[in-house]
């Protein structure tokens, strides 16, 4: 039985700003079964200049935003090899980089993740694969989420998992497919809230703790079209925009996290109540927000599984990590089940 070995970086950037996430790890396959191990990680706060910037990149002339598209690609390769040089890596077959979303209308079949992989590359001297969404939303599908061939490749004894970073997302086996979608928004309009007294997040859902949820706009919020809508489907800003944003601007911050916290719980439960899921692997900064944790446990009997913090926190840029090392290898790394595009395909730029 021949074994295989890679090594991949994964860059990851979340849609709620918390920083650059690199995952340094080694996948091992045997036949059609793969191992990993994360060998390195870390995230890397944006400077106050750069969270400005990627935040209001929508807002951006075409001009200013091929610019930006450019030099958040040097950004990422000097990070990249700084983190390189710091913990002396030697093996390295590829660098695999999400990059920054900033505009994602799958409807209108377009969605941009800036960060140009030839820049990257240009710092750092490796193999570069990077725009992963655009080829689905071409395909027909949503371009999200992608992260399911992971699940379905290197997370398969849980009956499903769960993201919750920016938005909330979940993916899970049915009928013998792997589907998947985008459940509600969470720290994307959780950290929005905790900026507005201070802070960067609602460490533990503290703050939330303190609030009084609002039952009027949690039944607004509930009542949202998207909810009612089968999958696969997914979110982005543009639906925060006009959807959210409007909703939720004349309370006390802290009752609006309380309110929000309560809707984001409820969501996630209905899912996991009527799909039956048994067990959930959580990731992703929500992971950390005990409160909604707590919300979630009282609404549905699915058992939650929190992970160690390594796999919290890196496992989007693990897996995108490992799709690039599939790309590199001409395997599928986007499965139509969960995106809703015509077939599974083998997705990414390789520069």
């Amino acid at each position: 039985m021949e074994t295989q070995i890679f090594y991949a970086i994964g860059l990851m950037s979340g849609t709620s700003l918390d920083g650059l996430d690199i995952c340094y790890t080694k996948f091992v396959k045997q036949e059609s079964n793969w191992n990993f191990e994360i060998l390195n990680s870390e995230t890397i706060s944006y400077s106050s200049d750069w969270e400005k910037s990627l935040r209001y990149a929508n807002h951006l002339s075409s001009e200013e935003l091929l610019k930006l598209n450019v030099n958040y690609g040097f950004y990422l390769g000097e990070k990249t090899q700084e983190f390189i040089s710091k913990n002396k890596i030697a093996d390295l077959d590829l660098v695999a980089s999400h990059g920054h979303t900033v505009f994602h209308q799958p409807q209108k079949k377009f969605t941009l993740q800036i960060g140009d992989g030839r820049a990257i590359k240009s710092k750092i001297n490796k193999t570069v694969i990077y725009d992963f969404r655009s080829q689905d939303v071409i395909f027909g599908g949503n371009g999200a989420p992608l992260v399911p061939i992971g699940d379905e490749l290197l997370f398969s004894k849980f009956d499903a998992c769960l993201n919750l970073g920016g938005f909330s997302n979940i993916s899970l086996k049915r009928d013998g497919k792997r589907i998947a979608f985008d459940i509600c928004p969470v720290n994307i309009i959780l950290n929005d809230l905790a900026s507005k007294l201070g802070k960067k997040f609602d460490k533990n859902g503290d703050l939330a703790r303190t609030g009084k949820a609002d039952e009027i706009l949690l039944d607004k919020l509930n009542g949202l079209e998207f909810y009612s809508k089968i999958a696969p489907k997914s979110l982005g800003i543009e639906w925060i925009n006009e959807n959210i944003s409007f909703l939720i601007q004349s309370q006390r911050s802290e009752d609006l996290l309380a309110t929000f916290t309560e809707h984001s719980a409820i969501q996630i439960a209905k899912i996991c109540n009527e799909f039956m899921i048994k067990n959930v692997l959580i990731t992703g900064g929500g992971a950390y927000n005990s409160f909604l944790i707590e919300k979630i446990k009282a609404k549905t009997r699915t058992e939650i599984h929190i992970p160690e913090k390594e796999i919290i926190e890196y496992k989007e840029a693990l897996i995108f990590a490992f799709m690039g090392i599939l790309k590199l290898q001409n395997i599928s790394n986007v499965l139509s089940s969960a995106t809703g595009s015509i077939h599974d395909h083998c997705s990414g730029l390789i520069c």
